[in-house]
């Protein structure tokens, strides 16, 4: 039995044909509306200028006065010179001059027997580290050089110790660290000068209490005479947070 379709006309024999040619024309027409563009068009008002003359008053013209010349500068009388002859010798005065010179001149004759040399004694500050003879702490008498420097340390830091009290604002706002203290025992073993720094104010001012508590000392020596010493402790404040 023969098909009864013409196989001249069937559809799906050419259809990867139309199928190219159908994206074919998508693309350029996806191409066109990409490449297509539109520009705005701006309104443009067009305003009359409309120029008005101005109006130009005229200013007359007015005749300048002229002023009168100024007067002439008074004429200057000449007076009548008359030469009268002398009559009387003049004695001329002389001035003899008040300068001095070598002739007159005072040499005072100065000996040194009679030039008196005063000592002015300076205040020296020396540092304890380098001080030949330390101050004396009491209860430190009658020691070494280097035993007498050992103990004035040792009861440096007892001192410290005994008084030593954590102030309550500083536990309170919770500070805490280390504050070194500079401070000098003068000529009469006392201390005096004491200088802080610290992380607070709070913690300073604790510190230089306790160093102000310092009892009288004998002062230090250099080359046998009383000097100032300098010193420094640091006092450091630590909480344990519990």
């Amino acid at each position: 039995m023969k098909p009864k379709k013409n196989p001249k006309l069937e559809i799906g024999r050419n259809s990867s044909l139309y199928f190219a040619i159908g994206l074919n024309l998508m693309l350029l027409l996806s191409w066109q509306m990409l490449e297509f563009k539109t520009y705005e068009n701006d309104v443009v008002s067009i305003d009359v200028l409309e120029v008005v003359s101005e109006f130009e008053e005229e200013i007359p013209v007015l005749d300048q006065v002229a002023l009168p010349p100024p007067p002439p500068p008074p004429a200057v009388l000449q007076e009548n010179l008359q030469i009268v002859e002398d009559v009387e010798d003049v004695e001329e005065t002389i001035i003899e001059s008040s300068e001095t010179d070598q002739s007159d001149a005072i040499v005072e004759v100065i000996h040194v027997e009679d030039v008196e040399v005063v000592e002015i004694e300076e205040e020296v500050e020396v540092a304890f580290a380098v001080i030949e003879d330390v101050p004396v702490f009491p209860g430190c008498e009658g020691l070494s050089k280097s035993k007498s420097k050992e103990c004035f340390q040792k009861k440096m830091q007892e001192h410290v110790v005994k008084h030593f009290s954590y102030p309550a604002a500083a536990l309170d706002l919770g500070i805490q660290g280390r504050v070194s203290i500079i401070f000098t025992i003068d000529t009469q073993g006392y201390v005096a000068g004491i200088r802080s720094r610290g992380p607070d104010k709070i913690l300073e001012k604790e510190a230089e209490r306790i160093i102000g508590l310092l009892p009288k000392m004998r002062p230090g020596k250099q080359r046998g005479k009383p000097v100032k010493v300098s010193y420094a402790v640091p006092i450091f404040f630590k909480y344990q947070e519990g």
